[in-house]
């Protein structure tokens, strides 16, 4: 029924062009016109089982987004309060609207929105796009652009599937498993020990030296420094290795202070990834556009949605900046595939946990296309991705706005202008 009532829809607008300019003036068109015909219904929220980090670290919650007509669409991330409140901004919203529903959600209340609310936003914004996909019956890249590539290279942060005793050996089977990287860690930090900056500086230098020797170095490893390090202590770390050549050096600092990179930019030729602990393009413009960084790591849902990541996409290749996102779920791992495979940034990679595909039970078990370290894009409708939400916790279910009302300032053209 939906389908039909789209096409008939399409059918009239085509009408329409063909009468001329003179007719069209007879139609009005304001910003409450619907372009789809449907109408947001209600938003669910179920907790992801057996998923125990805490909120503040990654949300994993599943949002199904449904129409007056049935067709539902999912997205993942965010927190039940942050979900609740941004779901009761947009009951009766045409779910065609992705852009204007963004805005509405991002730009409609006092505080500008902080990561905290990206992650909710970014969530629900999913959701609208796989709803679009499957009520039009295409994949989500054909909504954003079209493919770019047919498959997007991945590197490994651990390599569970291997029995190797070290993690050098380790590296190894990734690698000939046809991963493009293998990224470690610096020693030290991660028991309840204090951590001995002096000497984890010294044996995280050595740590690499051995790692390059395994696997034969041209950029087949890459180190994440996870911001332990102050400003001197990393600079020795990057210092010592740069002939090394490795493939990227992850978040050499602390996150609070991008403009600290103008220094280490100045002080180290190593390729430096940033933007795992950021959320939308104004955390990481001022690293992207001054070219302080080779690789943005700012990922979905943080970023407050796919169109959020395709933006960042577009000044990455504008000032030649690599996309290498943060793992952050399963269904967001699918929904960078489409991001990543409809974009151009000069290079890009996906980061898969462990090397391996996650496999909750709530997704069906072909929701993502992997092969020897690549994952292709998904020519299914929507994400691609099939949920049961019989084997998800539901937390709670919105179907009517809030009646606060929240300030919202549209301009005469019926855009979203701010508070």
């Amino acid at each position: 029924m939906q389908r039909r009532r789209f096409i008939k829809s399409s059918i009239l607008a085509s009408t329409a062009i063909g009468l001329g300019a003179s007719r069209l003036n007879a139609l009005t068109i304001n910003k409450h016109t619907e372009l789809s015909g449907l109408k947001i219904k209600k938003i669910k929220y179920y907790s992801a089982p057996g998923y125990t980090k805490p909120l503040f670290n990654q949300a994993r919650g599943i949002v199904e987004i449904e129409t007056d007509s049935g067709i539902t669409g999912i997205g993942e991330g965010g927190f039940k309060d942050v979900i609740q409140q941004c779901a009761q901004m947009i009951i009766g919203q045409d779910p065609f609207r992705i852009e204007h529903i963004w805005q509405l959600m991002y730009r409609g209340m006092f505080y500008p929105p902080g990561r905290e609310k990206l992650l909710a936003v970014g969530a629900i914004e999913m959701a609208l796009w796989d709803l679009k996909g499957k009520a039009l019956g295409v994949p989500v890249y054909d909504l954003l652009g079209g493919a770019t590539r047919d498959y997007i290279e991945c590197y490994a942060t651990g390599y569970g599937a291997s029995k190797a005793a070290s993690e050098y050996d380790r590296a190894k089977d990734c690698l000939a498993a046809g991963f493009r990287t293998y990224r470690t860690g610096p020693t030290g930090g991660n028991g309840d020990q204090p951590f001995d900056f002096y000497e984890n500086v010294q044996k995280t230098i050595e740590h690499c030296q051995k790692m390059d020797a395994a696997v034969g170095g041209k950029g087949n490893w890459a180190i994440d420094l996870h911001t332990r390090f102050d400003t001197t202590d990393g600079l020795k770390i990057c210092k010592a290795i740069e002939a090394l050549q490795p493939y990227f050096v992850e978040d050499i600092i602390r996150s609070e202070n991008p403009g600290v990179y103008k220094t280490i930019r100045q002080m180290t030729n190593v390729p430096i990834a940033v933007g795992e602990q950021y959320g939308d393009r104004w955390d990481i413009n001022e690293l992207i556009e001054n070219r302080l960084i080779d690789y943005s790591r700012i990922t979905t849902p943080n970023s407050g949605g796919l169109n959020e990541l395709k933006k960042i996409a577009a000044l990455c290749e504008t000032h030649y900046i690599g996309m290498i996102p943060h793992f952050t779920g399963p269904l967001s791992t699918a929904a960078l595939v489409h991001v990543l495979g409809s974009s151009n940034p000069t290079r890009c990679l996906i980061e898969l946990a462990g090397g391996a595909v996650e496999q909750p039970a709530y997704f069906d078990m072909d929701y993502i296309l992997f092969k020897e370290g690549r994952l292709y894009l998904n020519p299914k409708p929507g994400l691609g991705v099939s949920f049961n939400p019989a084997k998800a916790d539901l937390v709670m279910e919105v179907t009517t706005n809030t009646k606060y009302p929240h300030p919202i300032l549209f301009a005469p053209d019926g855009s979203v202008h701010g508070w």
